[in-house]
């Protein structure tokens, strides 16, 4: 079996999550806990993006440093990591020594091999500010498109840029138009790596379509050279005598994150990074599990960085979610529409967020949060089929068996459904298909809805209590199947259930439970949200547009 590495975005310290972002790194923690369910090696790493643009900006903004804005929101983060249940090895943040230092090292290995050089061009300079501009301070029209867009890429149509490519450009921090300057700066030379890069893509047969197709274009547009560095004052220094002023640009930076966190891991652990990284006695799986805006950064610049330096294991699979809109507009954080995570978390279960995230989320396309769904997903899916099953079944035995698990055992017929179950939805976990696995399991709970009502437990225990006993023990390997296969979406209602029936820790193939067990704590796994609430939400979302925003 291979050891799985699992790279999950690093989200901006700049301001909190809202869903959106969310639905994008989910999936990273579904197949974490699928393969430890396996029994695989897991290497599972993410962090807060501390440095670049939007963290100095929102800091200039509040009249702040840029470490303040990136502890506040790192904290936020590990917070809602940890209330959502995910699975991190090791979540970290960039402002670290140690980070800095993997990316140094890997900036020299880049020169020593002859893939950056230097170069002296014009860059964006701001005489209002007397300062160059970052990528991102620079806001002009998209020579593709014609879209408003930053400096580095056009969100409207995924084009990467430099400010130059602008026209009617505009400082971000003042509104002033900017000039240009002479500045030297170290480049990647990206374009040596076209045909490495396209043969690379062309064997991509696990990445969303998404990444397939924009990676593509790319390659067919021509790969151009890019700064590596930049004229700035926050971020990871250029280890090069005479570049005291300028930091390595975040682009770089940041996704060389992924290695950084695996090595700090090792380092805290005294766990081997290496057999996440470099393909020796035993085979590796790289999954990347961003949303579609981060393509490039992990398909090309990424890879090539990787190739640049030699030795190290390549992207395998891409998870690239599509957009999430909110009540069918665009998530706005200017305009503070947006559902902020730290607040839904305040009043609804991480499993009902999960869920949704899913069950509706921007997989292969984009969806729409909207609070109806939300609540009737919640009521009539988790609720209504997995919590209804569950409780009648367990409440019954609790009842009419004092508690205790009756005799009975588990047909043929049953045994290879529930083999078929896990060997298909795993598949599907594998190939990054999360929403097509949960429908089928959930399929599997409304099968076990039916069966429960068809053989009438509450008949069978006045006509023929061998049966009512042989249906409830049926129920009971059913919902303790059912806690293995949901965990790695749902798991606090999984745990829970394990709570229940005395289980061990979940594990990908068929378990049984003995007649005879004593369920233990039974509570509700649900409860159901009143439909009024949806007012109530959406009243507060038109509000909330009235207040400033979590985020810049």
């Amino acid at each position: 079996m291979a050891n799985i590495f699992i790279g999950g975005a690093w989200p901006y310290a700049n301001g909190s999550l809202h869903l959106g972002r969310l639905a994008s790194l989910l999936p990273g923690d579904v197949l974490a806990r699928y393969y430890r369910a396996k029994g695989q090696k897991v290497l599972y790493v993410s962090g807060s993006d501390c440095h670049g643009t939007p963290v100095a900006v929102q800091a200039i903004q509040e009249g702040v440093a840029p470490s303040d804005i990136a502890d506040r929101y790192h904290q936020e983060f590990v917070d809602c990591f940890h209330q959502l249940g995910f699975t991190y090895d090791l979540y970290t943040r960039t402002d670290q020594s140690f980070h800095h230092q993997v990316v140094q090292e890997l900036f020299l290995s880049l020169l020593e091999n002859d893939h950056l050089y230097r170069q002296t061009n014009q860059q964006t300079y701001c005489e209002t500010d007397q300062r160059f501009l970052p990528d991102r301070y620079v806001e002009g029209n998209c020579p593709v498109c014609g879209s408003r867009a930053r400096g580095d890429q056009c969100d409207a149509c995924s084009t990467l840029l430099d400010p130059a490519d602008l026209s009617d450009k505009t400082c971000k921090l003042c509104g002033n138009p900017p000039v240009e300057r002479p500045t030297e700066h170290f480049y990647l030379a990206l374009s040596k790596f076209q045909e490495a890069l396209t043969a690379y893509a062309s064997e991509a047969r696990e990445w969303g379509d998404n990444a397939i197709q924009l990676t593509r274009r790319y390659l067919e547009e021509g790969l151009q050279d890019r700064a590596a560095t930049r004229d700035l004052t926050w971020g990871v220094a250029v280890p090069i005598e005479g570049y005291e002023d300028k930091k390595i640009y975040v682009w770089v930076e940041a996704v060389s994150g992924y290695l950084s966190a695996s090595k700090q891991w090792a380092a805290e652990t005294g766990g081997d990074w290496r057999s996440f990284w470099q393909e020796g006695n035993e085979k590796i799986t790289a999954y990347y599990v961003h949303g579609k805006d981060n393509i490039p950064f992990h398909t090309l610049i990424w890879p090539a960085i990787l190739m640049g330096v030699g030795g190290l294991q390549l992207p395998d699979r891409i998870i690239s979610s599509e957009y999430m809109t909110l009540e069918g507009k665009k998530f706005s954080t200017s305009r503070n529409w947006a559902v902020w995570v730290p607040d839904i978390l305040s009043r609804y279960q991480p499993d009902s967020i999960r869920y949704f995230l899913i069950a509706n989320g921007p997989e292969k396309r984009d969806t729409d949060f909207s609070w109806r769904e939300f609540i009737y997903s919640h009521n009539g899916e988790l609720l209504g089929a997995f919590g209804n099953f569950v409780n009648r079944t367990l409440a019954f035995i609790d009842k009419s068996y004092g508690g205790a698990v009756p005799e009975g055992q588990l047909e043929e017929e049953w045994l290879g459904e529930i083999a078929k179950l896990y060997r298909e939805s795993g598949d599907l976990i594998e190939k990054g298909h999360l929403k097509e696995a949960l429908e089928r399991i959930f399929a599997f709970v409304r099968g076990a809805n039916k069966f429960f009502d068809e053989q009438k437990p509450w008949a069978q225990l006045k006509e023929n209590r061998e049966a009512c006993s042989y249906t409830l023990h049926t129920c009971v390997q059913l919902i303790a199947n059912l806690a293995n296969l949901l965990q790695p979406f749902i798991p606090f209602s999984c745990e829970q259930i394990r709570g229940f029936l005395g289980l061990e820790h979940p594990g990908w193939d068929v378990i049984t439970v003995p007649a005879g067990r004593k369920i233990e704590n039974l509570t509700l796994l649900f409860e159901r949200i009143d439909t009024s609430r949806i007012e109530v939400e959406t009243s507060r979302l038109e509000q909330q547009k009235k207040q400033l925003p979590h985020h810049p």
